[in-house]
């Protein structure tokens, strides 16, 4: 099974495989270069996430490794550098780094400091696929409008027809709040004549669906004597 890689790049090997061994016990798959010109070859992997790069290195100097390696890739950049100076920080992050710690460095940082930079790689990765399939999301619920599909957690939930069109409706206007004869007239496409019934038949088959406790909705909610929502969640 393919899996995620870091790549560590240092000309001591001493260092890269100590930082590999550090990544490799806390379940991450590393690998190593030894310069920046080995780094530009090797970064060109879809698998590789992350880099950790030395400045100070024979062939091409990490710094400059990162300025040619975000011409092509958008990845999280970790620098490790033996000069401590702000002007040495500000002029690493300004060179494309997103990060920037000095040698010696505490394991624990590192790794802190690494996870950290997976987590809003992965997340803004996610976000940035959702948003140009035109996934719509409110906490656990996410639809997709192409594909008919709803999911709760990330598993899909099998709806009807009629429900999905019910779904749709109230996930493309988040915490809007639609009547029942709305409803029935963009869903069913008929004209609306004692509907709040057939109405509120699907809403609770939905409900039992989506909802952990249905009994105590937290997405989708009556309003009284006004119609229905879908809560608009972070």
């Amino acid at each position: 099974m393919n899996k995620d890689k870091i790549l560590v790049v240092d000309d001591d090997r001493e260092i890269t495989k100590a930082i590999a061994l550090l990544l490799q016990k806390e379940g991450l798959a590393a690998e190593c270069a030894y310069d920046g010109m080995e780094a530009l070859e090797k970064v060109t992997d879809p698998q590789v996430c992350l880099l950790i790069i030395d400045v100070m290195m024979p062939k091409l100097d990490g710094l400059s490794a990162v300025l040619r390696i975000r011409e092509k890739r958008n990845l999280p950049i970790l620098v490790l550098s033996a000069k401590s100076e702000d002007s040495d920080k500000i002029l690493g992050l300004s060179m494309g780094a997103d990060d920037y710690i000095t040698k010696p460095f505490n394991p624990m940082e590192l790794m802190a400091r690494v996870k950290s930079q997976l987590r809003r790689y992965k997340t803004l990765g996610s976000r940035n696929e959702e948003q140009r399939q035109g996934i719509l999301r409110t906490g656990r619920l996410a639809f997709n409008p192409t594909a008919k599909q709803l999911t709760a957690d990330g598993e899909a939930i099998h709806l009807t027809a009629t429900e999905t069109k019910i779904v749709a409706l109230l996930m493309e206007n988040l915490g809007r709040v639609f009547s029942a004869e709305e409803i029935y007239r963009r869903v069913w496409d008929e004209d609306a004549y004692s509907v709040e019934n057939t109405v509120m038949v699907h809403i609770r088959r939905i409900r039992e669906k989506i909802e952990l406790n249905p009994k105590e909705p937290e997405y989708l909610k009556v309003v009284w004597g006004l119609g229905y929502k879908i809560e608009k969640i972070l």
